[in-house]
């Protein structure tokens, strides 16, 4: 096993939920302590409150990863007079770092709407608000024809050729490499100072830009050659999509009221709040974590029978009510569905690069309302 500090291992996090799938002006990011120390624990939480601090304390957690930016707002200062500012002293005097990954961590593929549309058991989901699409490029590479298959399978376990749900997809067509090695060249075939001629294969394949250089390193890696030779194009195609809430199917369709009934248990909520008539028929669903009254009339663009998500205000529900949506808010704490799913993924990373760190999940209900 291998001793990891902060930077290694949000480096890893980062790998699942890059800070560029954020929407524009979000606080995410380190925003307390430093990751320059050894990480032997790591706590993610929804939100980071003083509970959840005293938790992080008695476990001797380094590090928090929580949903909800503790800074959201720029701070005048920091007193230990003030709530807010007694908090981060107390994280700065045990030296707990605070690393807040929000929407990111919604956008992201396997984040926080795919765990809540996972629990919800939806099925064929889709991005309900794109926000983000990758660039998508190819890379032709030109291999000797008895190392094609040794290179086509770095470049797929580098994540190149994904196409939709099919994977390591690519082109080979077969042509005449020729090359002159210099008197300083070590050539893989041929000789110096002669022309080579070599039966070579002609790899195409495609790449979302953001693993360029994972592709490229892989392929350099496993070619043969001193100086391979190969071309990079940027396609007008968009790799896959990304973006706020899903939106799918139930299995079998059922009445709004056994839906709500239905969200409240499978989200772990202590209520739900429902828009529409009860004895509607519904099965498609679009869910989004959080706030979601801008996105309403996404939902109702997509065909959704009912949307799911917290904190409707009144005005949204009647404009709802008029376009024919029904709504169930079982609040914005069920994106506590992150704590136990993003505790799974970091785990299972991290075994994987054989990091010796502790995942934990926070236990403390931060959801401020109680049902009645």
């Amino acid at each position: 096993m291998k001793t990891i500090n902060g930077h290694e291992f949000i480096q890893l996090f980062e790998t699942f939920s890059p800070k560029k799938h954020a929407l524009e002006g979000d606080p995410i990011g380190l925003q307390i302590g430093t990751l320059n120390k050894q990480i032997k624990t790591v706590m993610i939480a929804l939100d980071v409150m003083p509970d959840v601090v005293e938790e992080a304390i008695e476990n001797e957690v380094d590090l928090i990863i929580a949903h909800h930016p503790l800074i959201f707002r720029p701070l005048k200062n920091i007193s230990s007079e003030d709530p807010s500012g007694k908090l981060i002293q107390q994280l700065i005097k045990h030296d707990i770092a605070v690393y807040a990954a929000h929407t990111n961590l919604d956008v992201s593929t396997g984040g926080v709407n795919d765990m809540l549309a996972a629990a919800l058991k939806l099925n064929d989901t889709s991005v309900l608000v794109p926000t983000y699409a990758q660039q998508l490029k190819k890379l032709a590479v030109f291999v000797p024809e008895n190392d094609e298959a040794m290179v086509l399978q770095a470049l797929g376990n580098a994540g190149a050729g994904a196409i939709g749900e099919y994977r390591e997809c690519s082109f080979s067509s077969v042509g005449t490499g020729r090359f002159l090695p210099g008197e300083n060249a070590n050539p893989h075939i041929g000789n110096q100072g002669s022309l080579a001629s070599v039966r070579e294969v002609r790899i195409e394949t495609v790449y979302p830009e953001e693993i360029e250089k994972k592709v490229i390193s892989a392929m350099l890696k496993a070619h043969p050659y001193e100086e391979p030779a190969y071309d990079l194009y940027t396609l007008d195609l968009k790799a896959e999509e990304l973006g706020l809430g899903r939106i799918g199917e139930l299995t079998e369709e059922m009445s709004l009221e056994e839906f709500a009934l239905y969200v409240k248990a499978a989200l772990d909520s202590n209520g739900v709040r429902v828009v529409g008539n009860l004895q509607q028929r519904v099965k498609k669903v679009a869910v989004l974590g959080g706030d979601g009254n801008k996105y309403m009339k996404h939902a109702k663009f997509h065909g959704a029978d009912v949307y799911v998500t917290g904190d409707i205000y009144y005005h949204t529900a009647h404009d709802a009510m008029n376009i024919g949506l029904n709504i169930v808010d079982p609040g914005h704490n069920v994106e506590k569905v992150m704590k136990k799913g993003l505790t799974e993924v970091l785990q299972k990373m991290s075994e994987e690069k054989c990091y010796e760190v502790k995942i934990i999940s926070s236990e403390i209900n931060t959801n401020p309302f109680t049902f009645i």
